[in-house]
C-alpha cells in the first residue's frame, strides 16, 4: 500500500446487507446493525436513527485476540477463530432479536494479513449466517474518522485522528472546515497492541528489561510513522488538535481519571493533557503484569497489550506534539451506522 493515497469520500456500502430476518417496517423504526471483528476486539452496535443522530438500542463487546500468534505464523489459529465465531454466534443472535433492517459487519488487519482469512470468513459465514467484509486499510481509516471526528476541539487548522488497533495503526490528517472532515493525508501502520506485543518479546521480570521493551517498540514505531511525519505540513504543527480513538486511549484515559471502573460517560469526549497521558503511559510501561492487572480499569484482560499500546501512543506525541488529546469511545462502528443511514435519508 502506498504512503500516501486520498481516503474514499464515500464508503463501498454495496455489501451492506438487509438482514433476511428483519420484519417490514416503517423508516423511522428500522434498526441498524454494525460489527467490527479486529485483531483484539469483536464488537457490535444496534442502533436506530434519530433527531440527534442515532440511539443505541444494542451493544456487545468481547475480546477475542483473533490475532495471537499471526505475526508468527501467518495464519489464524484454530483457538483464535473458535473464540471469534463463539463471539459471532452471541452477534447473530442479538441481531436476530432486534430485528435488524440491515447490517454491515466489516474485519480488519488480522483477516487482510492472515493467509486463511478469507477461509476463516466463509466459516463465520456457513455457522453464524454474518456475511464479513475484509476491508482494506483506508476504508478501514475513513469509517474510523466518520465515526468519531465530530468530538474534535473546535480550532483552526488540520487536525490528526487516529486509531491503535490491535493489529495496525491508522493515521488521518483532516481539513474540518466543511460539514464534514476532508481528507488531507494518512497512513496506516502495521503495528497494532497485539502485532506490536508479538515482535517485541523480552525479558519481563526486571524493571530493566521491561524498560527496554517498552524502547524497542518506541524506536520501531518511531521508524513506521517517519514517512508520514516528514510529510505534515508545517500548518499542521501550529494549531494542534488531537483525538484518538481505541481501547488505548479509551483505557489510559480511565487510568488518568483513577476510575474504579470502566466508564464511558465519562470518557467519551474527554479531553486530556498530553503530558499526563504521557505520564501514565511511561508508569505502566516499568509495571509488571502483576502490577498492571491490579489496576481496576486494565485487568487481566488488558495487562499484557496496554503496554504495546502505550509506545504506539507516545509515538503520536512525538510526531504529533499537541498540548491536549481527545479521547473517543466511538470509531469504526459507529461510522458504519452513521453512513448506512445517511444512505436512506437520515443525517
Amino acid at each position: 500500500m502506498a504512503d500516501v493515497s486520498p481516503l474514499p469520500l464515500q464508503p463501498d456500502m454495496s455489501r451492506a446487507r438487509t438482514a433476511p430476518y428483519a420484519p417490514a417496517s416503517t423508516p423511522q423504526r428500522r434498526t441498524y446493525g454494525a460489527l467490527d471483528l479486529g485483531t483484539n476486539n469483536c464488537r457490535l452496535l444496534i442502533a436506530r436513527p434519530s433527531s440527534n443522530g442515532f440511539v443505541i438500542v444494542d451493544a456487545f463487546s468481547r475480546i477475542v485476540r483473533l490475532g495471537e500468534g499471526l505475526a508468527a505464523t501467518g495464519r489464524l489459529s484454530d483457538a483464535a477463530m473458535d473464540r471469534a465465531v463463539s463471539a459471532l454466534r452471541i452477534c447473530a443472535d442479538k441481531l436476530r432479536r432486534r430485528h435488524v433492517h440491515i447490517c454491515r459487519s466489516v474485519a480488519t488487519e488480522a483477516c487482510r494479513r492472515a493467509a486463511n482469512g478469507a477461509a476463516f470468513v466463509e466459516r463465520v459465514q456457513r455457522e453464524t449466517g454474518i456475511m464479513i467484509d475484509i476491508i482494506p486499510a483506508e476504508e478501514e481509516a475513513r469509517l474510523a474518522v466518520m465515526g468519531c471526528h465530530v468530538l474534535l476541539e473546535e480550532g483552526d487548522g488540520p487536525a490528526l485522528i487516529f486509531d491503535i488497533g490491535g493489529g495496525s495503526t491508522e493515521l488521518v490528517l483532516v481539513d474540518t472546515r466543511g460539514r464534514l472532515p476532508r481528507t488531507l493525508d494518512w497512513y496506516s501502520a502495521p503495528w497494532g497492541v497485539v502485532s506490536l506485543t508479538e515482535v517485541e518479546p523480552g525479558d519481563v521480570s526486571t524493571l530493566e528489561g521491561r524498560l527496554d521493551i517498552y524502547r524497542r517498540m518506541r524506536a520501531r514505531v518511531s521508524d513506521s510513522f517517519a514517512a508520514f511525519a516528514a510529510r505534515l505540513p508545517q500548518s499542521a504543527r501550529e494549531h494542534l488538535r488531537l483525538l484518538g480513538t481505541s481501547g488505548t486511549v479509551t483505557t489510559l484515559a480511565s487510568v488518568h481519571l483513577g476510575l474504579p471502573s470502566y466508564d464511558r460517560s465519562a470518557v467519551d469526549g474527554l479531553i486530556v493533557p498530553a503530558d499526563s497521558m504521557r505520564g501514565v503511559s511511561q508508569m505502566l510501561s516499568g509495571m509488571s503484569h502483576a502490577e498492571r492487572v491490579e489496576l481496576p480499569c486494565i485487568g487481566q484482560e488488558r495487562a499484557d497489550l496496554v503496554v504495546a499500546g502505550c509506545a504506539i501512543l507516545e509515538s503520536i506525541l512525538d510526531i504529533f506534539p499537541a498540548e491536549r488529546l481527545g479521547v473517543a469511545d466511538r470509531g469504526i462502528r459507529e461510522g458504519i451506522l452513521r453512513t448506512l443511514m445517511a444512505r436512506d435519508g437520515f443525517e
